[in-house]
């Protein structure tokens, strides 16, 4: 069992509200090795996240060296001849859009490929992109998220405080993240390459590394509305 709370912490690059802020979704890493330990650490601090009655329902499955660098080419393989055969096992979004999700949606894709000189329309450009997820952006630490088909919804929603914690101790190491729900798509060749049970469904990966500061497409910025537009305050 964890002690954590009674550890010594490493100092951290960023405290919490610096971490809350800076973290974004990282779409090129730099191949600068992250330490095992370091990754272990980060898990180990993520596992202190909320879940109902403490059931800690979430698994992680962690790749680097030959082991990603073997899954990646079978998924890009995959992907870039487009075989049918595989299927996400979950809607990740909706089937039918509508605003104002729809608009939001199209301004973070027109603003990330103007970024990375896909032209609208150029679809080989797009599928190229979109490969880059396959690769974990060139990180060298690749994880994936899996839940017990079994549990409900609530896990699910807990399994999310899970990666979002992931995502804030990794800045307090200096590292960056992106969560990619991409490569639920291939979840069944992921799972054969693994070993992973058909007991677990894989919720998403995650790439986990440097940040790379002259990629273009690290320039992005997402726009996020204000408190006044999501928040209703019934203050007396």
């Amino acid at each position: 069992m964890s002690h954590i709370v009674n550890d010594v912490l490493p100092q951290a690059a960023c405290d919490v509200f610096e971490a809350l802020a800076s973290r974004r979704a990282v779409r090129a890493f730099l191949p600068t090795p992250v330490e095992r330990g370091t990754v272990e650490r980060i898990l180990e601090l993520a596992g202190r996240a909320p879940s109902g009655s403490n059931i800690q329902q979430w698994k992680v499955w962690v790749v680097a060296g030959e082991t990603k660098r073997r899954l990646s080419a079978k998924i890009m393989a995959a992907h870039e001849a487009d075989d049918p055969e595989y299927a996400e096992e979950y809607d990740y979004y909706p089937r039918q859009w509508s605003e104002p999700y729809l608009t939001r949606r199209r301004a973070l894709g027109k603003a990330l490929y103007g970024l990375v000189g896909v032209a609208k329309g150029d679809v080989a450009a797009a599928k190229r992109q979109q490969g880059r997820n396959y690769i974990f952006f060139g990180a060298p630490v690749g994880m994936f998220i899996t839940i017990d088909r079994q549990l409900p919804v609530g896990s699910w929603f807990d399994s999310g405080t899970f990666l979002h914690s992931i995502l804030l101790a990794a800045r307090g190491f200096g590292l960056h993240t992106c969560p990619q729900q991409a490569f639920t798509k291939y979840n069944r060749l992921i799972r054969a390459e693994l070993g992973i049970p058909d007991s677990e469904m894989i919720a998403c990966g995650l790439a986990l590394g440097h940040i790379d500061p002259d990629a273009p497409e690290n320039r992005l910025v997402s726009e996020r509305e204000p408190v006044s537009s999501f928040a209703t305050f019934l203050w007396e």
